[in-house]
């Protein structure tokens, strides 16, 4: 497959690697409006890669299969809209559009074109969250009662995206794809300390209909860095932590266990029914054969153009349910963390497109 990537900022220079060394895919091309940065990228990436200024340029190549876009957010819903009229598969970065409305017409798009869009929610393909689903669903945690994410650093700052679009947007794909239910609402606060009007931290509170929640907290101001995912089950619990080296995920044999008062167990009488007691059991983490997770999306990216996967695991139904619980989260931010009910009789009838 020849593919072009499009971005040579941030985290364009990851994309091009793994692509470079992907077996299905022959990367032909880099583009970007900076001629500096592309200039850069060829020096680092001393193949024989076209570096092309103009997007354009890339759409009018019919040899071409397919674009990785890595962009600013703003851009992703005009150059996945032309990468898909000149009929090229899309990979996109995060989030797929700004607004739901905007990833249904790219996802009916696709399906017109019969052309693969994936989103590109990185976590969703790594082993340790992987793993977690897994855990969660064989039923070792009990009833799932929340997750607490947390997603922190010192940098990198952004001043023009605040920590809800730029940072839990990881987590929410994370939820959704724990939980695999659809959100009924979500709240969301925070405050812009360094650039007006851009919120540096933020917490989201969002509930689901089987009354699970899940509370994010993000920020670029913390002084150490933080990447927790933990779920809290009625049996035990689980940590995933991304920024630990060898215990991605760590299970408490914890809980809470209710005692009938006239039970040998219990420790003295009152006037409940039964005693609510504490639970500590052995902590055991499991081993994990961990390969890095944007090598293992760009593979399910190839694998669904050769026609191996059928449906991408983060396609356009997956992204634009992301974005529409950071629209509903943006419209709490902006008014101070009122809730905000989610309904998704409009996702039902795009998704049978």
């Amino acid at each position: 497959m020849r593919v072009a990537v499009v971005g040579a900022g941030y985290w364009g220079p990851n994309i091009i690697r793994n692509l470079q060394e992907n077996q299905d895919c022959d990367l032909v091309a880099i583009c970007d409006r900076d001629t500096q940065k592309l200039g850069l990228m060829g020096k680092r990436f001393k193949n024989a890669l076209k570096l092309v200024p103009d997007f354009n340029q890339l759409l009018q190549d019919d040899t071409l299969d397919a674009v990785a876009i890595v962009t600013e957010i703003n851009s992703h819903y005009p150059l996945v809209k032309a990468a898909l009229e000149a009929g090229k598969h899309v990979f996109v970065e995060k989030p797929l559009a700004t607004t739901p409305e905007q990833c249904a017409e790219l996802g009916k798009l696709a399906e017109q074109v019969q052309k693969t869009l994936m989103v590109g929610h990185t976590f969703i393909y790594n082993p340790a969250v992987r793993e977690l689903k897994r855990i969660a669903e064989s039923g070792a945690l009990g009833d799932i009662y929340y997750m607490h994410a947390q997603r922190l650093n010192l940098g990198r700052i952004q001043t023009t995206i605040n920590s809800v679009w730029s940072l839990a947007v990881h987590d929410v794909a994370i939820a959704l794809y724990l939980f695999d239910e659809r959100p009924t609402w979500v709240r969301a606060w925070g405050n812009d300390f360094i650039t007006p009007g851009v919120a540096d931290v933020s917490f989201l509170n969002i509930q689901f209909p089987s009354g699970r929640l899940a509370n994010i907290h993000t920020s670029w101001l913390d002084p150490e860095k933080k990447r927790q995912v933990t779920l809290v089950g009625s049996k035990q619990m689980a940590v995933y932590d991304d920024v630990s080296l060898d215990r991605k995920i760590t299970i408490y044999d914890k809980g809470i266990e209710k005692v009938l008062v006239d039970s040998p167990m219990a420790e003295y009488k009152d006037f409940s029914e039964f005693q609510l007691l504490t639970r500590t059991g052995d902590v055991s983490i499991p081993h994990l054969n961990f390969t890095e997770p944007l090598k293992l999306e760009m593979q399910h990216f190839m694998d669904c153009i050769r026609g191996k996967v059928k449906t991408p695991l983060t396609g356009w139904r997956e992204g634009l349910a992301v974005v529409k619980v950071l629209e509903a989260a943006q419209r709490s931010l902006d008014f101070a963390g009122i809730p905000v009910e989610l309904t998704w009789e409009d996702c039902e009838s795009h998704a049978a497109v």
